[in-house]
């Protein structure tokens, strides 16, 4: 608790403190800094009970061991099989990739288009999922001769493969905000134990709010990388045209501090996802 604490008054002495720099008046940095504070009381979500997320982060008291995107080492990422074979290999978990096809269907899918995975192409906001689902997900994976006949799997199809293994599963929503909410919120009325064997997450706070006021007992995670706005996790900068690549650095800059300082606290998260390359000792 100690260190929330501090993150918040950090957040306040910034806003003070930015404050009587612009406006030299006491009182305006003032008003600003209590305007912040009313507002993080108003709209401030709660997280879960501390215990129930321990049990979910940490099964069995042990550390988690998650599959990244199913498990695409092993066989092709986001797929059906991509999960079993994470079980057989003792994860104790794994991370989906929650996408939507042109149509609506939640799917799984790191990229918005199937170049990368798949022997098909095009942006998922064009294909259908009847479209999506004649293409091979394991075209491009170095075991493809392994995986014949892999389909890219809906999200339902997904959630069941994982709860049938007891895989803890990590919800990694890309966008589409209101989208995902309607479609997780489903899930977890159907499948109830998705409560204590699930966690959503995304780098967009806005997804983790509205998955949060859509329903409180969520386990809910702020995902975060240094600079992920402005360039891709290799390194290359997404955008070519100046104005938005600055801009877009400038946001990340603002995301940094927000992240650390207050957003964990307004969303009500429980659990803080960090980059591997980013943790010091």
């Amino acid at each position: 608790m100690f260190c929330y604490s501090e993150g918040l008054l950090v957040a306040f002495s910034a806003v003070v403190l930015a404050a009587l720099a612009l406006s030299r008046s006491a009182t305006l940095a003032c008003a600003l800094s209590g305007g912040f504070y009313l507002a993080l009381r108003l709209f401030s979500l709660e997280p879960v009970a501390p215990q129930r997320a321990q049990l979910v982060v940490q099964p069995r008291g042990n550390p988690a061991r998650i599959a990244h995107r199913g498990g695409g080492h092993d066989a092709p990422e986001n797929t059906l099989a991509a999960i079993r074979q994470a079980a057989e290999n003792g994860a104790t978990g794994v991370e989906l990739d929650l996408e939507f096809t042109a149509d609506g269907v939640p799917i799984l899918m790191h990229d918005e288009t199937v170049d990368r995975t798949t022997d098909g192409s095009g942006s998922l906001r064009d294909l259908t999922f009847a479209d999506i689902r004649q293409f091979n997900p394991a075209a491009k994976h170095r075991l493809w001769r392994d995986y014949r006949g892999e389909k890219i799997p809906t999200l339902k199809e997904a959630v069941l493969e994982s709860l049938h293994h007891d895989l803890i599963i990590y919800f990694d929503v890309k966008g589409h905000a209101d989208k995902a909410v309607a479609a997780l919120t489903q899930l977890y009325l159907e499948y109830p134990r998705l409560y204590n064997t699930s966690v959503v997450c995304s780098f967009m706070p806005d997804v983790v709010y509205k998955i949060k006021q859509a329903d409180r007992n969520i386990i809910t995670a702020l995902t975060h990388r240094p600079w992920s706005f402005s360039h891709y996790g290799d390194g290359k900068p997404r955008y070519t045209v100046f104005w938005k690549h600055y801009l877009s650095m400038a946001f990340d800059v603002i995301m940094d501090w927000s992240m650390h300082n207050f957003l964990w606290h307004l969303c009500g998260v429980s659990v803080f996802l960090m980059q591997k390359n980013y943790v010091s000792q």
